[in-house]
């Protein structure tokens, strides 16, 4: 005599016991467990004599998978944020004592030093503009690279004023402007500043560098690491 009712049809309770052993070993897999016995309490209560279509239950199976492989995906999401968070911390750490290229517009001068920055060009350029201003706004020096390619363009300012004295100390700031396909732009400004220390997060977020003279950035506003 065939199964009575109530009881699964042939082959499907080892298949039913081993999808709940493999779902109660998940950790957090409650929702998973919930599907499961649903299924199962369809299938003990269903009508002997219009017992489920056989598509319908591997539809119903389909979706369980589905649901499964969502829960496994969401563990892998997890270790791959957790793996490229190390990373990070790990490069950030490398970084400390080192001079790295940040975007500001301002730098500051000191006693007998020089200045190097960059400035970052989207395209080739004909002709490249540097002006360094006071603190009051005045142009204190100005300098032409003329054509330039496409990319990072390194710069060193040596302190020095249009009329050949020595910059006091302090405060100074940067544009740059370039002329591209007969059009001038400004472009951004990079200045070097040295690492100091690297605070890391613990909910997740980018570390965070500490830099002199400038203070707490994230690792992501880095152009370039000297």
């Amino acid at each position: 005599m065939d199964n009575p009712i109530g009881l699964l049809p042939p082959g499907l309770e080892s298949l039913s016991a081993d999808r709940q052993t493999t779902t109660e070993q998940k950790a957090g897999a409650l929702e998973q467990e919930q599907f499961l016995e649903l299924m199962l309490t369809q299938l003990q209560n269903q009508d002997p004599l219009k017992p489920m279509e056989s598509g319908e239950f591997l539809g119903d199976l389909a979706q369980f998978g589905t649901v499964s492989g969502i829960g496994e995906l969401k563990d892998s999401f997890n270790s791959l944020a957790a793996s490229l968070q190390s990373s990070q911390a790990l490069q950030a750490s490398t970084m400390v004592g080192r001079n790295v290229l940040i975007e500001r517009d301002t730098v500051k001068l000191a006693e007998q030093a020089q200045v190097p920055f960059a400035l970052e060009l989207p395209n080739a350029a004909s002709d490249v503009r540097i002006t360094i201003a006071d603190a009051t706004g005045q142009t204190v020096r100005q300098f032409s690279l003329g054509a330039q390619d496409q990319g990072l363009v390194d710069f060193e300012w040596d302190g020095l004023m249009t009329d050949g004295e020595r910059a006091v100390p302090g405060t100074y700031t940067l544009s740059a402007s370039a002329l591209i396909d007969g059009a001038s732009e400004a472009v951004p400004t990079f200045i070097q500043a040295p690492v100091e220390s690297v605070t890391l997060s613990r909910d997740g977020q980018p570390p965070v560098l500490n830099l002199t003279d400038i203070g707490a950035v994230e690792l992501g506003t880095i152009k370039r690491v000297l």
